[in-house]
This record gives C-alpha cells, sequence and structure tokens, in this order.
C-alpha cells in the first residue's frame, strides 16, 4: 500500500506501483471528448493538468487550461506514440505517471508495448490475452452466450483466407433474418481500412447489400472478422451503457448504468450515446458483473446493451475494454471515476465499492433537439424535469477551462450538433437507423 502526502503545491503525493514518490502527472493518448472528459475528472478530483499525446490538438481538447499537449507527426504511427510516451517519462523523472487511453486501437498499442512502458507508468489494463478475446465481438458473444447472457443471433464471417483465389462469404443462415447488422469484430482491425461507403456499423437489407459489402472489404484488403446480427428494433432509448472498473485485486469496485436517450448517427461516429440519463438498473448490472468476474478483468470496462422490445430481454452487444468515450456521465452522477483507478493503481489503496444510483441528463446535444427524438411521453417529461432541477451535465462545459476560445468552440459544437442531426438522422425511426 503506498504512502501518501502531498507535495509543495499541496497535490496528493504517495509511492507509486512504479517506485515514484512525486506528484500525480496523468498521461492520456488521444484527443477527442472522452480524452477531455477525463482530464477534467482528473483535474476536478486532483487539480492536476493531463499531458495529452496525440497528432493533434482536436477541438475537444484544443486551448485548454487543463492540458499540456504532445503532438506527434502521426498519431497513427504506434511506435512514434510510444516513443513520446519514453520521452514525456524522461521529462517527469520524478512524477507518479498514470497512463490512459480512450479507444479500442490505443489500448492495443499500450498493452502491446506494456513491457516497455510499465517501468515508467502506471498501465491500468487488462491482459494482452484477455484483451484479445473481449475486444473481438464474435468471441465476445461467444463468452456471453456461455455465461447464460443473451446477445442477438450473429454470423461470424473471416476475411482471413479473402485474397486467396476460390474464396467465399459464409451464407447467412435462414434464422437470421434481414434486415441485418454488420460490424468488424474487432475496430482495432478496422481503424486503417478504407474503401468509398466504409461506416462503423452497416444496416444491411438485404442479400444484395451484403454481397457489395462482403466485396468492398475483401478489395479493400480487409483480413480481420466481420460480424452479421440479427437487427434489434426500437429506436436509440432501448440502448443501456455500463461503465465499471475492476481493481488490481479483481474487486469490482464502480458499477454506474445509464439509459440511452440518442446515439450519433454520423457514418463514422453511429453508435455513440449522445444523451444519456443515468439511472441505476439492477438487472443490466447484474449481466456485467457476471461477465467481469468469469473473465477475470482488470481496469475500466464500457458495455453496450439493448433492450429487445419484443420480450424486454437484455442484450449485450459489445465491452469496450476502456471507460468510455461518454464516461463523464459517472463523474456527473457524483462518482468521480478516476479517484478508483488512482487510489487502487497508482496509491494501492483498497476502495469501497460504489454502485452509482444518481439520476443525471448527460447530452452532448442541445436539451430542444434531443427531445425531439424521445417520442416516449413518460421519459421526456422525466428528462424535462432533470433539465429543470439543472441535473444536467456537458463534458466541455467545465467553469473551471471556459476562455473565450473554449466558450466558443463548446457553442459552436452544440449547432453542430443541429446540422449533423438534420443532414444524418432528421427524424427518429422504429430501429435507430
Amino acid at each position: 500500500m503506498g504512502a501518501t502526502g502531498a507535495s509543495a503545491d499541496g497535490r496528493p503525493t504517495a509511492t507509486s506501483r512504479t517506485g515514484r514518490t512525486g506528484r500525480l502527472q496523468p498521461v492520456i493518448l488521444g484527443a477527442d471528448i472522452g480524452v477531455y472528459a477525463l482530464a477534467r475528472s482528473l483535474h476536478e478530483a486532483y487539480g492536476v493538468r493531463s499531458v495529452v499525446v496525440a497528432g493533434a490538438a482536436l477541438g475537444p481538447v484544443a486551448h485548454s487550461r487543463i492540458i499540456d499537449h504532445e503532438i506527434v507527426e502521426d498519431g497513427h504511427d504506434p511506435q512514434q506514440l510510444v516513443d513520446r510516451l519514453l520521452q514525456v517519462a524522461r521529462q517527469h523523472p520524478d512524477e507518479r505517471l498514470l497512463l490512459l487511453a480512450n479507444s479500442d486501437w490505443l489500448v492495443r498499442v499500450v498493452v502491446q508495448h506494456r513491457d516497455e512502458l510499465e517501468p515508467h507508468y502506471v498501465v491500468p489494463f487488462l491482459s494482452a490475452e484477455l484483451l484479445a478475446r473481449i475486444s473481438d465481438k464474435a468471441t465476445f458473444a461467444e463468452i456471453c452466450t456461455g455465461l447464460g447472457i443473451d446477445v442477438p443471433r450473429t454470423l461470424v464471417q473471416d476475411f482471413a483466407g479473402a485474397g486467396e483465389p476460390g474464396w467465399a462469404p459464409v451464407p447467412v443462415p435462414p434464422e437470421i433474418t434481414y434486415p441485418l447488422i454488420a460490424k468488424a469484430a474487432s475496430s482495432a482491425d478496422y481503424q486503417d481500412v478504407e474503401f468509398a461507403g466504409k461506416k462503423k456499423v452497416f444496416e444491411v437489407s438485404d442479400p444484395a447489400e451484403l454481397t457489395w459489402l462482403w466485396g468492398a472489404l475483401r478489395d479493400a484488403g480487409f483480413r480481420g472478422r466481420f460480424v452479421v446480427q440479427e437487427l434489434i428494433g426500437g429506436d436509440d432509448t432501448q440502448m443501456r451503457s455500463v461503465t465499471a472498473y475492476v481493481d488490481t485485486a479483481g474487486a469490482i469496485t464502480l458499477l454506474c448504468s445509464a439509459h440511452v436517450l440518442l446515439e450519433e448517427h454520423t457514418p463514422s461516429g453511429l453508435g455513440n450515446p449522445a444523451a444519456m440519463v443515468v439511472t441505476r438498473q439492477d438487472e443490466l448490472l447484474a449481466g456485467a458483473r457476471r461477465f467481469l468476474e468469469a473473465t477475470g478483468y482488470r481496469g475500466f470496462a464500457n458495455f453496450d446493451v439493448k433492450v429487445d422490445p419484443r420480450d424486454g430481454r437484455l442484450c449485450f452487444f459489445e465491452v469496450n475494454p476502456r471507460i468510455g468515450r461518454n464516461n463523464y456521465y459517472v463523474t456527473a452522477a457524483g462518482a468521480n471515476p478516476t479517484r478508483f483507478v488512482v487510489e487502487d493503481a497508482v496509491e494501492g489503496r483498497a476502495v469501497e465499492p460504489v454502485v452509482v444510483d444518481r439520476e443525471v441528463l448527460y447530452s452532448v446535444v442541445p436539451h430542444r433537439l434531443l427531445l425531439r427524438y424521445v417520442r416516449d411521453a413518460v421519459l421526456a417529461a422525466r428528462v424535462r424535469g432533470l433539465v429543470r432541477a439543472r441535473a444536467t451535465a456537458h463534458p466541455l462545459w467545465y467553469p473551471a477551462d471556459l476562455s473565450p476560445r473554449r466558450r466558443a468552440y463548446v457553442l459552436l459544437a452544440l449547432v453542430n450538433q443541429v446540422r449533423k442531426f438534420r443532414r444524418w438522422y432528421p427524424a427518429p425511426t422504429d430501429t435507430g437507423f
């Protein structure tokens, strides 16, 4: 257990697992809204500025008073990122360095280079072996089925031999009926594949569309696995989210669930929640707990789940091996997730487990726009009540970091959300597509 104290500027200190005894210094890979949310939560909890390592200071993290930037020439080059991380470690020889990342492929970079990074950084991620298993949506479905956790009916299409003569895709079995959902089994394998019409998630209406997709993937050089699943009906309000933290001893110390109200609908962002109500859902949390305990998970996890409107069953879609892009909903509900990882992985202290039960509205879209997409009258009234009670949160709207440039960016981002929904999802549908 690390001994705790305070630095000259009042910030907490302790002996970290790397042997360093200086003040806490978070280092985060990436530059999206989820990275800013992590930096904000760390600043709220510990008063620290985070070092952000990325290929560019994108809008969500640009001109921030709580972030110091380390820009590499190519933010998609793992070796450049690792080299810069080692350079940052040399620049901070005494600080306790906590390394975080918030996209699947960046988590993979960290885990694959753990041996190089761990002498300098606390690396609070799962093992490479477990990462490979659970990051693959096909393997995730197999694990869930074995644990009695519901998943959509699934077909796995393997492109490993797609470059060979005579390769042909596996036909869709009759029990999986159209329309279908198709997505990469591993988002890290799909990250750098480019072709016209590329999307994060495809809605496939008929066999002809599926044939086109298989051909496009093959010709683009994709050699990973794609999953095809039955489409679970219902609009975005049928989606649920779970964020969890499992400490280094294997105890689940944080569980937080949220009812999704609206997701993003741009091709690259499809499926990312844009608005949620944090609310405790014990049946949902029980499924997440069962998965985490059975797999020997460690670190942050974020589950995507959908309620099947036909029978009310909870269909688990995937687990992200990280805290998730919209992690600030946990902080907004009163359980700052950075406290759990710092006290456990950095300071070596046991944390009393928390199941979040405070209700709050998290939204990155204007509330008036959001209510256009919430068709259930009871749910809409709940949203209006939270707005009236000022129980709302936007991760970028941080009073301690609202310079004129930041304030203008946040306001423009809200306007841009209106434009994006007008173009890509002008009205709610029964399937969310």
